[in-house]
């Protein structure tokens, strides 16, 4: 079968044959129709993630819709290493297997599985938001950030708040949601003011961060510190990626003074059931109208010239069967 395929690390895959897979207990062979291309697949594919430990040669990819021999339409949430989702076929157990609503297209189902997952398991299970409380996006401008701000108002978010870069770009969050926003482009100090000004004027009571790094400084100190702001309930601040650092510093009296807690959200933070459910939901609600997330349909044929893009705000899908 014809499948992306990982044989030296740091270089990426090269669409070639690969062995077909044979099944093992409780698995069912699925005939993958799309798979996205999301800062995930990359680093797992570089051997960049921490998750990242199935030997050479393996088939990259890590989610995707397919179908089953008999024709069910299906989310795969993980495949059984060497196999991934980037590959005509791909063994997977059952209990990974999510049916998908009707409404969903198979394009959609996979771009917005991972960016909309990483902001509705924190949301639901890591850090829940409560009532009357508003959500802040750290790094808001990006595929990932955009679902964060829609599903932040889907859950009841009172206000979001976002951050970003690209001013132009942090403008059009407003058509999605976001009731204020904050440029990332100013000095520390002018940033840590601004986000202090509005987590204590919306109430935030969860912070998601997809940056880290540098700006994250100022986001922690504008939200914790012995004068920080004081809502309903302490924050959480959860860390969810890491595109502009991989640590940051933190000074002791920011947790001290404030009840700010610092969390991550990721790969093992959360229970399989609670992955499956917060997925479930999900497709639900991605189903109806409202959820907005372009992407860019590629032909399979094409994953060498595409290969290290995720497409930033519009999301990367190869179009397999």
């Amino acid at each position: 079968m014809k499948a992306a395929v990982v044989r030296e690390r740091g270089q990426p895959p090269v669409l070639s044959d690969f062995p077909e897979p044979r099944l093992e207990t409780d698995e069912l062979l699925v005939s993958m129709v799309a798979s996205a291309v999301n800062p995930l697949t990359l680093t797992r594919a570089a051997g960049a993630h921490y998750s990242a430990n199935t030997p050479l040669p393996f088939v990259a990819g890590i989610d995707g819709v397919g179908r089953t021999e008999d024709g069910t339409r299906v989310y795969v949430a993980q495949t059984r290493p060497p196999f991934g989702t980037l590959a005509e076929r791909a063994p997977v157990s059952k209990g990974r297997l999510l049916p998908l609503p009707a409404g969903l297209s198979d394009t959609l189902a996979a771009a917005i599985a991972v960016p909309g997952l990483s902001c509705w398991n924190p949301l639901v299970h890591r850090a829940p938001i409560r009532p009357g409380e508003s959500v802040l996006v750290h790094g808001a401008t990006g595929a990932a950030g955009r679902m964060a701000v829609q599903i932040s108002k889907h859950l009841g978010a009172r206000a979001v708040v976002a951050t970003g870069r690209n001013r132009a770009k942090l403008e059009t969050l407003h058509e999605i949601g976001a009731d204020l926003v904050i440029p990332l482009d100013q000095p520390e100090e002018e940033l840590r003011r601004a986000v202090r000004e509005a987590v204590r004027e919306t109430q935030v009571g969860v912070i998601l961060d997809y940056l880290w790094g540098p700006t994250a400084v100022a986001v922690i100190a504008g939200a914790g510190g012995p004068d920080g702001p004081r809502g309903p309930s302490v924050i959480r601040y959860v860390q969810i990626g890491a595109i502009t650092g991989s640590s940051v510093p933190v000074e002791s009296a920011v947790l001290r003074s404030s009840g700010l807690e610092i969390l991550g959200s990721g790969i093992g933070s959360s229970t399989v059931q609670e992955t499956k459910n917060s997925l479930t939901a999900l497709f639900a609600a991605a189903a109806s109208p409202g959820f907005r997330l372009e992407t860019n349909v590629l032909p399979f044929a094409e994953l060498g010239s595409h290969w290290g893009s995720t497409g930033e705000e519009r999301r990367n899908v190869f179009a397999i069967g």
